[in-house]
């Protein structure tokens, strides 16, 4: 059974996995001194758009998942870019100018959640230890943290288990890991079979963030009913062979498929959450599906259309009744990365 981690030195290789590792030469592409532009036309940053926390604190995940010094300079510069959108208050701003101004008084509740995850990742993953406490000092402070709404605390306690699994009583992350995984608990056992009316965006950080939290803190309850929620959408979001995701517009559990546009972030959601589940249970069906998330890159959709360029690591922004949306920017681009990631060390086992 893998590692509860996502920083297995001994995963299996892209030719085992049936998949291809993850370049990072568009990523690079679409980041400068200051950080990584949020949106592309095409291959090309619009740089009028400038940056945002969200897609900043996010790279910082896929980037410490790597590992390798190639990617180190990456890493500090998203570092830097969260640590300066912190506010002295403990919140985070999110909107960013390309003149590197502030244009936001306070980011959205996303922004702050992903925020903690990408520090949460460096607290624990860092290859340099001074990144590694300048990271953790911030946890000092997290329960700044409050959002009603169930992603944004996934993603905090995504940040949050970073610090708990690594078994440190470290009491801001167990107590920001608590609260934000009691939210989700509680909307999940008080409507069923899914915790809100209508599945959105992201959905897999739901179930993914339960299960984890559920391990870090030795509650097997939350455990178990991240797995069925899993369960749920996993059948819910699947069409024979592939994953059919839930479109940009959302769909009421039940609404038949396939939707579209379908976003790159729901396949590396789903791979994450699969992942996380087969680390828990051993269950080979959850390796299976993990990699059949990575594979939703490479063809295995409802159009049969490729997402992901193995040449330069872009990813597409979307599956779209005609085929794939151009453009390649930054939240579509981590997706494939971050999916991949996943896929490559799913080997099919004998």
């Amino acid at each position: 059974m893998p590692r509860d981690d996502f920083t297995n030195p001994d995963h299996p290789s892209a030719r085992d996995a049936g998949v291809p590792r993850p370049t990072f030469s568009h990523l690079r592409r679409l980041t400068d001194e200051n950080g990584l532009w949020e949106h592309a036309l095409h291959s090309t940053p619009r740089q009028e758009h400038g940056f945002c926390t969200d897609d900043n604190g996010r790279a910082l995940v896929v980037v410490a998942r790597e590992q390798v010094e190639d990617v180190a300079d990456l890493l500090a510069t998203y570092f830097r870019f969260v640590l300066a959108a912190r506010k002295p208050d403990g919140t985070f701003h999110n909107r960013r100018d390309a003149a590197g101004r502030w244009v936001d008084e306070m980011g959205s509740d996303d922004s702050q959640g992903r925020a903690w995850w990408g520090l949460g990742a460096i607290a624990r993953q860092a290859p340099e230890e001074s990144m590694r406490s300048a990271a953790l000092e911030q946890f000092d402070s997290c329960a700044t943290f409050q959002s009603p709404h169930l992603r944004a605390n996934a993603y905090a306690a995504l940040g949050a288990v970073e610090l708990v699994t690594k078994g440190a009583t470290f009491q801001p992350a167990i107590e920001l890991l608590d609260r934000t995984s009691a939210l989700i608990t509680d909307a999940a056992r008080s409507t069923i079979p899914w915790p809100q009316a209508r599945l959105t965006y992201d959905n897999a950080r739901i179930p993914e963030a339960l299960i984890a939290a559920g391990v870090a803190l030795g509650d097997e309850r939350r455990t178990t009913l991240g797995i069925r929620l899993l369960e749920w959408l996993t059948g819910n979001e699947s069409r024979v062979d592939h994953f059919s995701f839930t479109p940009v517009g959302g769909r009421k559990p039940g609404d038949l498929g396939p939707g579209f546009d379908q976003q790159p972030l729901e396949t590396w959601a789903m791979a994450d959450a699969c992942y996380r589940a087969w680390s828990v249970t051993g269950e080979p069906v959850w390796r299976r599906r993990a990699l059949q998330a990575g594979r939703w890159l490479l063809g295995m959709n409802d159009k049969g259309a490729i997402l992901y360029d193995i040449d330069t690591g872009s990813t597409f922004d979307g599956l779209t009744p005609n085929g794939v949306n151009a453009n390649q920017g930054a939240e579509s681009t981590l997706a494939g990365i971050g999916a991949l990631q996943v896929a490559a060390k799913c080997r099919p086992q004998p």
